[in-house]
Order: C-alpha cells, then sequence, then structure tokens
C-alpha cells in the first residue's frame, strides 16, 4: 500500500471524529502556542532590557560606598560605611584616570516634593557634574545644562525632564527661566532634557531633575560625603582597565593597605548587563518548561486516543491484513495519522502563538520577541511528539493476528 492511500485513509479517519480529533489536538495546540508565547516573552524582555542598558552606556562604570561583598546583599550598611566617598575622590579620579575615562561625575541625590504654584510632584533632585548626562547619554532639548561657575558657586540652578514639566507647569509656560522650589530652596529652571519615556523595570526616565553635586550639598542635603560617583570608559574594551584603574586611585585615597578589604564598590555596566540576561535567560527557559507540559499533556492525548482509535477498528485492522495489508501498512497508517493530528494541532498552535504574542504587544505594551528558532523547535517538537507517542498503538495494531482481530466483538 503506498503512502497516497495511507494518507487518504489517516485523513478520512480523522473527517470521521472531527470533534474527537479537535479535543485531541487541543493539547497540542495549547501547548505549542503557550511555548511561542513564552519564548516570546522572555526574549523580549530580554531584548528590552539590553536596548535600555545600550541606552545608559554600555560602558557605564559605578562608584558606591562601601563593600557590597564583604557586607553580603541582604545586609544593611551604617551610616559611615555610606559616607565613604568624598569630593576628592572625584577629583582624584578626574585627575588622575584620563587614560581609559572619557567621562566622570559626583552623585548625591535627596528625595522630596517640586513646587511650582499650586502644582506639586514628589520626586528627587540629583546632585551631579556636566558630565552626567554624556556618561547616562541624555541630551538637553530646550535651554541648557549648568555650567562649571554654577558648580563653583553652588548655584540653585537646574535642568528638569518632560514629566516634570507637565506635572509643573500645567499652563503650558515656558519652564526657562521660571523658579521652582524644592522643599524652601528656590531652583531656576535652566534646561529641559529631551523625552526617554519608561524604561522596561517600569521606571519614568523623565521624572528627573538634575542640579550642581555642590549645591545638593550645601543647600538642599548639608552633607560632605557622595552618593555614588559615575564615570564612563573611553571604549568598552577597556572598561576592566578603567575599573582596575578607578580601584587603584581610591584605595590610594582611602590609605587601604594591602589585604584588607575595600571600603568602596566598582561595578560596571556590562557586569549588569550579563547579570541581567543570566536572568531572562533562566525566566525564559522556566516560562518554556512550564508551558511545554502542555505538549507532554498532548502528546498523552495522543496516544489515547490512538488506542481508541485501533480499538474501535479492530475489525477493520483484521479484513485488512487478511486481504493483503502487512504489518509496516498498519503501523504506517496510524502512524501517519498520529502525526497528522500532531502536526495540524502544531500549525494551528503556531498561529495561536504568534497571534497571542502581537495582542500582549498590542494591548497590553509587554516587550515580545517572536525568534524563528522558537517557531521551528515548537513545531519540531509536536511532530516528534505525534511520533512518540502515536508509535506504540500504531505498533500493537501491526502485531495484531488478523484472524482474532476479525472475530473481535
Amino acid at each position: 500500500m503506498n503512502v497516497s492511500n495511507l494518507l487518504k485513509i489517516a485523513l478520512r479517519a480523522i473527517n470521521n471524529n472531527k470533534l474527537r480529533s479537535f479535543l485531541t489536538m487541543l493539547g497540542i495546540i495549547i501547548g505549542v502556542g503557550s511555548v511561542i508565547a513564552m519564548l516570546a516573552i522572555g526574549q523580549g524582555s530580554k531584548k528590552s532590557i539590553q536596548e535600555q542598558i545600550s541606552e545608559m552606556g554600555s560602558n557605564m562604570i559605578m562608584v558606591h560606598p562601601g563593600n557590597n561583598e564583604r557586607m553580603g546583599g541582604g545586609v544593611r550598611m551604617n551610616s559611615s560605611e555610606m559616607q565613604t566617598l568624598k569630593n576628592a575622590d572625584y577629583e582624584a579620579i578626574v585627575s588622575k584616570c584620563t587614560r581609559y575615562l572619557s567621562a566622570v561625575s559626583p552623585m548625591v541625590s535627596s528625595s522630596g516634593q517640586m513646587i511650582y504654584g499650586n502644582n506639586n510632584y514628589p520626586t528627587s533632585v540629583t546632585g551631579v557634574s556636566q558630565d552626567y548626562l554624556e556618561i547616562r547619554k541624555l541630551t538637553v532639548e530646550k535651554g541648557d545644562v549648568f555650567t562649571d561657575q554654577d558648580i563653583a558657586s553652588s548655584a540653585k540652578v537646574c535642568v528638569i525632564g518632560k514629566t516634570i514639566v507637565d506635572n509643573l507647569f500645567t499652563n503650558q509656560e515656558d519652564p526657562i527661566g521660571k523658579v521652582v522650589r524644592f522643599g524652601k530652596v528656590p531652583f531656576t529652571v535652566v534646561g529641559v532634557l529631551a523625552a526617554k519615556g519608561y524604561n522596561s523595570m517600569g521606571q519614568d526616565q523623565d521624572a528627573v531633575v538634575l542640579a550642581p553635586y555642590t549645591t545638593i550639598q550645601k543647600r538642599v542635603s548639608n552633607v560632605t560625603y557622595l552618593g555614588s560617583i559615575y564615570a564612563s570608559a573611553k571604549e568598552e574594551s577597556q572598561t576592566s582597565k578603567a575599573i582596575d584603574e578607578i580601584s587603584e586611585v581610591l584605595r590610594e585615597n582611602h590609605k587601604i593597605k594591602d589585604g584588607a578589604d575595600d571600603d568602596f564598590s566598582v561595578r560596571s555596566q556590562e557586569e549588569l548587563s550579563s547579570m541581567m540576561t543570566s536572568t531572562t535567560d533562566m525566566m525564559t527557559i522556566l516560562l518554556a518548561c512550564i508551558a511545554g507540559i502542555s505538549l507532554l499533556v498532548g502528546g498523552i492525548g495522543i496516544m489515547n486516543i490512538m488506542y481508541v482509535s485501533v480499538t474501535e477498528r479492530t475489525r477493520e485492522i483484521g479484513l485488512r491484513m487478511s486481504v493483503g495489508a502487512r504489518g509496516v501498512d498498519i503501523l504506517a497508517q496510524f502512524l501517519i495519522e498520529a502525526i497528522l493530528i500532531s502536526v495540524t494541532g502544531g500549525l494551528i498552535g503556531v498561529v495561536l502563538g504568534v497571534g497571542a504574542s502581537y495582542a500582549l504587544t498590542t494591548i497590553l505594551g509587554w516587550p515580545v520577541y517572536i525568534q524563528p528558532y522558537s517557531v521551528l523547535l515548537s513545531f519540531l517538537v509536536c511532530t516528534l511528539t505525534g511520533v512518540f507517542f502515536g508509535w506504540y498503538p500504531a505498533k500493537r495494531a501491526s502485531e495484531m493476528d488478523p484472524i482474532e482481530a476479525i472475530r473481535y466483538e
């Protein structure tokens, strides 16, 4: 019996039991659709995080007070350990770390209410130098950034983001030159940053207020230490060398002896990117495994329904064998039927998974990215599922005794 005849027989058997065949496919449809959608969500999140980190600067370096490795991630640092970075450290890095660094900025921040007229908005004022904009890839859309003279004189000036503009200047006023208050301290707006929107973690990147770091230290927080120091390597390949150079300068500045622990920590954006990528990959695999359980359930459903089909058609099998059908023909007949159910369910599942992925993007705004390999992999798995779970019932049918099969009631 040739393949075309076996294919016709399998199609006729599926057509005669449409509802049963569809319910059998349902497990495969849900499994394939779920795997594609879950992989798309995982890959979309990974790509979104990578793009966000790239926008922030893949060669960015962050220096924080305290030693995270010594303290441990879950232990809170006390106030003395939070005050290990000083203005002198920033100045030392600027003057000595010129080989690998293109920009350096201190950072100190304070939280509170930004007020203009009758409007107010909860935010943080971040004290930085002009290099901070280059490091974080921020651009001034209107006005200008504060000057070196503003930093030297601790001038009460600031640059604000679009969210601050929208919430404080509700009458469409031009914010440039206007005076806003942060608590009781007045600030003159000298510039407005270009909009960046929300990042992948749901944080508003436009709810930002930048001011000279000396102003925040002296006029707002009344502190002499820095919250952190941000820097940017000239090239991404030089990041590790830049970190070593910064560490050497800070150890010398803090008079840390050889073998003693640092009282600061230096991290690069590359490390953050690697950590986030590893986390998203693990979550993607977990989601795909959970969705893959549906494929296993669907495969068991195919095996179950093929057993039922073999039992129902025992007399038919006996008649076919008695007129010359070989065991291999019977095996191929039921195996083709199982594969057809699985492949058809897989095709519908692919359409469902792709459609669901785009629906998540359109309706919920989730970042999704469908990679061709995920579609091919899902389709290949569902085909193998049909072969694997359809083989045993088909093999059982092919080994029947024709006489016993004809006598079967």
